[in-house]
């Protein structure tokens, strides 16, 4: 929210002596995010005076139009002659009213106005336009033309107002009041400790029944909805120039003068309101849901199909506005477009088309209602931002006033005397809390008289002694219970007064097990060349058919987000991968192509029973059985690793040459897990989703006797990569780290060593292709018996001239070694062919050769 320091001052009498930066840090220290302090106009310097264009010759002879103008700048130039200025803007004409800076003047970015020659002709000055003056947008981009009665010479800085300061508050979620001059007015009159001129303060009169007539279907969606009318507006009048620069300063354009008033009351108020041409609404206006498959053109040109929950604004003919978002085209105010300060330039205007009668629409609508459906429909506006946040709903009158008021008075205008006020009944919100609650909360001793004085500051009613009964004012909905007041008597006294304490730790304890382990494992995986990449736990549900997952697959059963931070990822992950798989996609899109990736966290699976939370209290700790039934209300989090690779696992250099990374570095990294977790991995060949499903292992652990699939490894399938956008041959691995955690035996296991010699014996092994190495493996182990340490495949051949079709040969090489002893030939070559021995038996192996 932009807040500019003359429009502030005029609800609160500030010391003539306090900048911008000064009111920046009072703000702060009260708790609202001031980011910038903007200087507008501080490198600008006159001479800049209002003209009137007397003569305009136009200079063909030049590729582009060139105006040759003399303009009446009264005294200012100091000698009263009409000034020289060559200009190549088009949009005024002779007897318009502009803004000269005359030489000598410096307008931003150091521009200095100067006597110059130019398309053959002595310029003496300049024609501004407001991008030169840094005024911001007024939707024309072209010179600024004044309205008629401008007096000629008069000092544009101050006429312009272009000398000001502005804050720039950063808004957050729960304070509403604050979008909006008023609420803003309000932290700084309690800052400085100085009166409110409060805005909304005005003489409104009472519903009657002459009003325009409405119906309120849906009181839950909207509980108060204000109409008032104007008629006889004069189509010609256009916004003054003070309310046209205060919404420029604010971020606004100016566009025509009902859209302008009821722009500048939202801004002034806080209050959101929509004007409507009274001779485009047909019949009643109404407020309902919107049915579903309705449309409804808005204000923007885009035609939108609404959605069941959509609240919408309807006469007669069906929707006419999205409530709380944006109006439809169809009851568009069909005002004049306007220059910047009123003045049509000139241009052909439509006065028998123009708005002369408008009903002002000034509601409040529920604040969910119209967050989801400025998400559903991608629009947010000025109006759903502070609905979304929370709008006074006592204000709609009184901004329904004061833009009756202003619309009276600027465009000659007359306020009907029918009032229309549909409010759905409702009592105040109060709180009951204990006088001492805050000073509980800060560790500091405020007292009663404190507490109370700060509370009444912020609008609160406050009654009671030791026990305060406090009803909440209307413009702060944010205040629901008694830790919100004691935050605003912390904030109002000071954070920078709260006294520093460090927690004192109970002595003897460190990271528990589980944590030692995920800090083992990322250790382990950093140090083999994998660098850390956490990602977002939000998924969209599409991302399962890129990982090409059977229907029934478990994985897309998902915990869905309410409130999603964004509409198009609104589920909680079941795998890693599809995060990690985003990262290598971008890291190989901004030219690193050499990647091992990993990542630790939490996946979120949905119990089979929904639970709702039980509500926990703050002022004391939660017994074990409510954490239980807490815990109990939400989903499964098992803790899973993975890691993602591409491109290079080694690198080419003079030492030799490099490799690719492919899916046997994959399966490495999930044996690398599981020794750091001190767990026992059986890895044999598997089959699912996203891997390749004949370079895919299935990791197993045996629990009492008990196999459970914890995770996969492997290259990923061709579909999946393309799916992905991912580098060609890229592999990834998986692994439930819990699981892992529950079967090892959690001491970690210092490796033996021996003093004895290790006896060395190779074999090749000739099986059928189908046969899975592991299962090999596995047989030579199980049939060494004790004397194996260690066992380890070198080579893997096929050549079915040799071998026999359908045949391969594995070689292993195996270590024997006995801890009391030095082991003998004959004892190394029984253990090793025991191990053939079995291997034959169980997977037809023979000894090649």
């Amino acid at each position: 929210m932009r807040i500019p320091l003359s429009w502030l001052r005029e609800y609160v009498d500030l010391p003539a002596s306090e900048t911008g930066r000064d009111v920046q840090a009072k703000l702060i220290s009260a708790g609202l995010e001031v980011e910038t302090v903007e200087q507008l106009g501080h490198d600008l310097k006159g001479p800049l005076a209002v003209g009137q264009v007397l003569t305009i010759e136009e200079l063909t002879e030049f590729k582009k139009p060139i105006r040759f103008c003399t303009v009446d700048v009264g005294q200012a130039n100091g000698t009263g002659e009409p000034q020289e200025i060559v200009c190549g803007a088009r949009n005024f004409q002779v007897g318009d009213k502009v803004v000269v800076a005359l030489p000598g003047a410096v307008l931003p970015g150091d521009f200095q106005i100067a006597e110059r020659k130019t398309y053959g002709r002595m310029s003496r000055g300049m024609i501004c336009s407001s991008d030169e003056l840094s005024m911001g947008d007024d939707g024309t981009k072209g010179i600024i033309v004044l309205p008629p009665e401008t007096e000629v010479g008069r000092d544009a800085v101050e006429l312009l107002e272009l000398v000001d300061e502005v804050l720039d508050i950063a808004v957050t979620a729960n304070r509403g009041d604050c979008l909006s001059i008023r609420g803003v007015a309000r932290e700084a009159a309690i800052s400085y400790g100085l009166p409110l001129r409060d805005p909304a303060l005005l003489d409104v009169p009472a519903p009657n029944a002459y009003g325009y007539p409405v119906q309120v279907s849906d009181p839950a969606g909207c509980d108060r909805f204000t109409v008032r009318t104007v008629s006889g507006l004069a189509p010609e009048a256009r916004s003054p120039i003070w309310l046209q620069r205060r919404l420029q300063k604010v971020g606004m354009r100016p566009i025509s003068l009902a859209v302008d008033v009821t722009n500048y009351v939202m801004m002034e108020l806080g209050q959101p309101l929509h004007a409507y041409d009274r001779k485009l609404v047909q019949g009643a206006i109404g407020v309902r849901r919107a049915g579903e498959g309705e449309k409804l053109k808005t204000l923007d040109g885009v035609e939108r199909r609404l959605h069941a929950e959509d609240l919408v604004i309807v006469d007669e003919r069906g929707p006419i506005g999205l409530a709380g978002v944006m109006g439809g085209a169809n009851t568009e105010i069909a005002d004049l477009p306007q220059s910047r300060t009123g003045s049509t330039g000139g241009t052909p205007v439509d006065l028998e088309n123009a708005t002369g009668d408008v009903v002002i629409e000034a509601a409040h609508f529920d604040a969910v209602a119209i967050a989801r459906t400025a998400r559903r429909h991608k629009l947010s506006s000025e109006a759903s931002r502070r609905f979304e946040r929370g709008v006074d709903p006592a204000a709609a009158a009184a901004a329904a006033q004061r833009t009756v008021d202003l619309l009276v008075l600027l465009a000659g205008g007359t306020a009907d005397a029918g009032v229309t006020e549909v409010v759905a009944p409702s009592a105040p919100h109060s709180i009951t809390v204990p006088a001492d609650h805050p000073d509980k909360v800060a560790g500091v001793t405020y007292g009663r008289e404190t507490v109370v004085r700060r509370l009444q500051e912020i609008g609160c009613d406050v009654y009671g002694q030791d026990e305060l009964i406090v009803t909440v004012p209307s413009w702060r909905p944010d205040l629901m219970e008694a830790n919100d007041l004691a935050e605003e008597v912390i904030r109002l006294e000071g954070y920078e007064n709260l006294p520093s304490t460090l927690p004192k730790p109970p002595s003897g304890r460190g990271l528990t097990h589980r944590q030692r382990l995920h800090r083992r494992v990322g250790r382990a995986l950093a140090g083999a060349g994998y660098v850390e990449a956490p990602n977002y736990p939000f998924i969209g549900e599409q991302v399962f058919d890129q990982l090409a997952l059977e229907a029934d697959d478990p994985a897309r059963r998902v915990v869905k987000l309410v409130n999603p931070l964004n509409d198009e990822e609104p589920a909680l992950r079941t795998s890693l991968l599809p995060g990690l798989l985003g990262a290598l996609r971008r890291n190989d899109g901004r030219g690193s192509h050499d990647l091992a990736l990993f990542e630790t966290g939490l996946v979120f699976r949905p119990r089979e029973q929904r639970r709702a939370a039980t509500h926990l209290s703050v002022d004391r700790r939660p017994t074990d059985q409510e954490i239980a039934e807490l815990d109990a209300a939400l989903p499964e989090q098992p803790r899973h690793v993975a890691a993602v690779l591409a491109g290079a696992r080694e690198q080419a250099g003079w030492w030799g040459k490099g490799r690719p990374a492919d899916w046997a570095d994959a399966i490495e990294a999930g044996r690398l897990v599981a020794r750091e977790a001190g767990a026992e991995l059986v890895v044999r060949k598997g089959a699912y989703g996203p891997w390749h499903p004949g370079r895919c292992a299935e990791f197993v652990v045996v629990a009492d006797g008990a196999e459970t699939v914890v995770g996969y490894a492997g290259e990923l399938h061709p579909r999946v990569v393309k799916a992905f956008g991912l580098p060609d041959r890229a592999c990834a691995m998986e692994l439930d780290l819990d699981a892992l955690e529950r079967v090892s035996d959690g001491v970690p296991q210092a490796p033996g060593i021996s003093a004895f010699p290790v006896a060395t014996q190779d074999v090749a092994l000739v099986v059928d292709k189908p046969v899975p190495a592991a299962e090999v493996e596995a047989a030579l182990r199980d049939g060494a018996g004790e004397l194996l340490e260690a066992i380890r495949l070198f080579d893997v051949y096929e050549n079915e001239e040799q071998l026999g079709e359908g045949r391969k040969s594995l070689a292993y090489a195996l270590r024997f070694r006995a801890v009391d002893r030095t082991l003998t030939v004959d004892e190394a070559s029984a253990a090793r062919d025991a191990a053939v021995a079995l291997a034959g038996e169980r997977t037809g192996a023979v000894l090649r050769g």
